[in-house]
């Protein structure tokens, strides 16, 4: 193999196994603040105790999470320095102000909520828990932003062969970028909506805790339906946006191969690169993919065959990676819907079969998730910054077998953090929450000042 295919496998896999965590930690943030301020709106407190127990898992994932993203950051400079030359100066902005900004707020604060508990005021707590929570979405906001302007570049002139930023908010207002991060945070809350109810439903079937996890189930359901109706609705403005700015993108989505009005949409469709065609076709709808492309049945889109074939992307993992994603959006809707029917008919804990498949569902949404980034990443190929600068040509000029040796190294080193990440998660989520009289213990003012003031 040479060394653009084991850098791109590389990247791909660092990416992939990041993801793993991301999401999550995004989605349990908040839903920890928010358990929190139910707690000391109400002084009720089984939200403390669900606080503490989502909020060691919380602390796990993120934990763990955080190794995995910063040797992705070093790859930049080891397997893509050429990419770094090009636009070094811009990429490198909105990820000095995520390490400076970002994840220094989400990094000082979780240590307070962790060891703060007893030393903190209710509220001086709940301001720490709120704080984590506003740092993951910043985050977010600031690689997402890094990786819009690789989508559509701009704000930047070509100086000396290398893109030069020149306009800052320009960058920070892109909006491919903030389309994808409306889309990726409302993923995350998906994901960490049936990580909820999947952890209730193991708790359920076995008639544990029935109280604490029927509550947590209801606030699972909420997380998971906001997250999934806000996935639809940024998906398609995702999508239209994508259609206007990266045409071979949507063409490979959809597989559309010929340029033409009218566009319809199918059911069933099966690609095939070798003959330009869909040799399975069906149950369509006229106009359809024009009109949700373009609010107009009659509207005109670029097909495959009218792009050069090196710029265009893999069409079948693209198509594939798009089709399945959205598929599995359809299964959560009804998982929820269903979990909604039964809790609100009392039948919950009578209905086996539907817990068990919620607890085998924990899996999906990850995979949901790694699909929609191979979509957006593989659909931009051949570009590495689109319409400027190929992969080809950014990646690093060094023998293969340090490729190979530091692949196997990510291999290795990520596979054991990913099997420890499910292991203590498992572990503690098995064993349940704390009695609630521990989690009755109230801070008091002067540990709250004591410990605000750095001085303990």
């Amino acid at each position: 193999m040479d060394v653009l295919l084991l850098s791109r496998l590389q990247f791909a896999l660092t990416v992939a196994y990041h993801f793993l965590f991301v999401p999550l930690t995004i989605g349990f943030a908040l839903l920890v603040a928010v358990l929190e301020t139910m707690y000391v709106r109400s002084g009720d407190a089984r939200y403390k105790s669900m606080a503490k127990f989502w909020g060691k898992l919380f602390t796990i994932n993120f934990v763990l999470g955080v190794v995995t993203g910063l040797t992705m950051e070093f790859q930049f400079g080891t397997n893509w320095s050429e990419y770094s030359k090009f636009m070094g100066d811009i990429f490198g902005s909105p990820l000095a102000v995520e390490a400076l900004m970002a994840f220094f707020l989400e990094s000082t604060f979780i240590s307070i909520w962790i060891f703060g508990w007893e030393r903190l005021s209710k509220k001086a707590h709940l301001f720490a828990a709120w704080m984590v929570a506003l740092g993951t979405h910043l985050s977010a906001i600031w690689i997402i932003v890094a990786n819009g302007w690789m989508q559509n570049p701009v704000g930047y002139v070509l100086r000396n062969g290398r893109a030069e930023l020149v306009d800052f908010m320009a960058v920070l207002k892109n909006s491919y970028a903030w389309h994808m991060y409306s889309h990726v945070i409302l993923s995350a809350y998906v994901l960490s909506g049936f990580v909820v109810l999947g952890i209730c439903a193991y708790h359920l079937l076995r008639k544990q805790n029935i109280e604490f996890f029927k509550s947590s189930f209801r606030i699972g359901l909420v997380i998971a339906l906001v997250g999934i109706l806000g996935v639809v609705l940024t998906g398609h403005f995702n999508g239209q946006n994508t259609a206007r700015m990266q045409p071979s993108k949507f063409a490979a989505m959809e597989a559309i191969w010929d340029t033409e009005r009218g566009v319809s949409a199918y059911l069933i469709t099966v690609p095939s690169e070798k003959s330009e065609s869909n040799p399975v076709e069906a149950i369509g709808v006229p106009g359809l993919t024009s009109f949700l492309a373009f609010n107009n049945f009659n509207a005109k889109i670029k097909g495959l065959k009218d792009i050069p074939l090196a710029k265009r992307p893999p069409v079948a993992l693209t198509f594939w990676s798009f089709r399945i994603m959205v598929l599995l959006g359809f299964y959560f809707l009804v998982m929820v819907a269903l979990g909604w029917y039964l809790q609100t008919k009392n039948r919950l804990l009578d209905s086996t079969r539907f817990l068990k498949l919620l607890l085998y569902s924990i899996p999906l949404p990850y995979v949901a998730i790694n699909l929609g980034w191979t979509v957006t990443e593989v659909g931009r190929q051949p570009w590495t910054v689109y319409g400027l600068m190929t992969t080809a040509k950014s990646v690093s000029v060094v023998p293969a077998s340090n490729v190979m040796f530091s692949l196997a190294a990510v291999i290795v080193l990520y596979s054991l953090l990913v099997i420890l990440d499910f292991y203590l998660i498992a572990k503690n989520a098995k064993k349940g929450p704390e009695p609630i009289g521990e989690a009755l213990d109230e801070p008091t003012a002067s540990h709250s000042e004591f410990a605000l003031s750095g001085n303990s």
